[in-house]
């Protein structure tokens, strides 16, 4: 039986998460052009601050949110002007800065932590019946978040004066630097900005999920795999593939339960399928067009 009332509130769900993750990947490659690889790391170190501040020191939940959300986002902003700017222009440097830097957070919650499973409480209990399907309060909360998270995002890029720096940044530097923006500055911007969607999503999905230090692999795989398939430096082709990706394993878990370990293994064959079709992606561009 195709259960497509739990296959639709589970897609949605696990979607919303994979967009907050891959519109923050794809906003720093479109606007640095360079792929971070610590990027879901910061998911991880987010989801371990809510349980740090709320499970270990016992303060409200509300202050474990923003103390994780902002420790995270700074943490994030010291990465790359300590570690990337000065090497942003050289991809394979950054590549294995990054993926260093992510092995380091990797370890150093190893070391404060311990390697088991941790959990953490929901935020809010109990559950909703929604056209004959239970969903939990929690993944009404990470519906509500992700939504408003991306409506913000939206507002940000096209409706400020930031957003329009950030746009025309991505577009071309130079003509950027001539017209006044100041680039290094948009640049460290952004990577607040995707640091902070990273953490979002890690603070949102932490009571569903178990903690654990290799939490960040998984998400890295398949958000570069949705990001290539919705388009490089494409923020509206990051979010739907999100949701394609999202939905290939929630069917994959439903309907076949016994192969759900391959899950992220079919929704990269699908991604392999479109892009034989499609080589630049659903939403990518063949030349140096716009992007964001």
């Amino acid at each position: 039986m195709f259960d497509w009332e739990r296959i639709l509130v589970n897609g949605l769900v696990q979607g919303g998460i994979y967009a907050l993750l891959a519109i923050g990947f794809s906003l720093i490659f479109g606007v640095a052009r360079m792929i971070n690889l610590a990027h879901t790391s910061f998911y991880m170190l987010a989801a371990y601050g809510v349980y740090y501040f709320g499970q270990r020191l016992g303060l409200p939940l509300i202050v474990s949110i923003v103390l994780s959300l902002l420790i995270t986002t700074l943490i994030g902003i010291c990465t790359y002007k300590l570690f990337i700017e000065r090497v942003r222009e050289h991809q394979v440097t950054v590549l294995l800065i990054t993926l260093a830097l992510a092995l380091v957070f990797q370890e150093g919650v190893v070391l404060g932590f311990g390697g088991h499973y941790l959990g953490t409480p929901s935020f809010v209990s109990g559950y909703r019946e929604i056209v004959g399907v239970k969903v939990l309060h929690q993944h009404l909360v990470i519906l509500g978040t992700v939504l408003a998270a991306l409506l913000g995002m939206w507002a940000l890029l096209s409706k400020t004066r930031l957003g329009i720096a950030i746009r025309a940044s991505a577009q071309d530097t130079e003509v950027a630097n001539l017209m006044g923006i100041d680039v290094p500055r948009i640049l460290l911007i952004t990577m607040g900005i995707a640091t902070a969607l990273a953490a979002v999503a890690g603070i949102v999905v932490a009571p569903t999920l178990a903690i654990e230090p290799r939490m960040w692999t998984h998400p890295l795989v398949m958000i570069m795999a949705i990001v290539v398939l919705g388009g490089l430096g494409s923020v509206k082709g990051s979010f739907i593939a999100a949701f394609v990706i999202a939905f290939v394993e929630t069917i994959v878990v439903y309907q076949f339960p016994e192969g759900a370990y391959l899950k992220g293994s079919i929704a990269l064959l699908v991604m392999v399928i479109i892009l034989l079709v499609r080589p630049e992606g659903l939403f990518g561009i063949s030349l140096e067009e716009e992007r964001l």
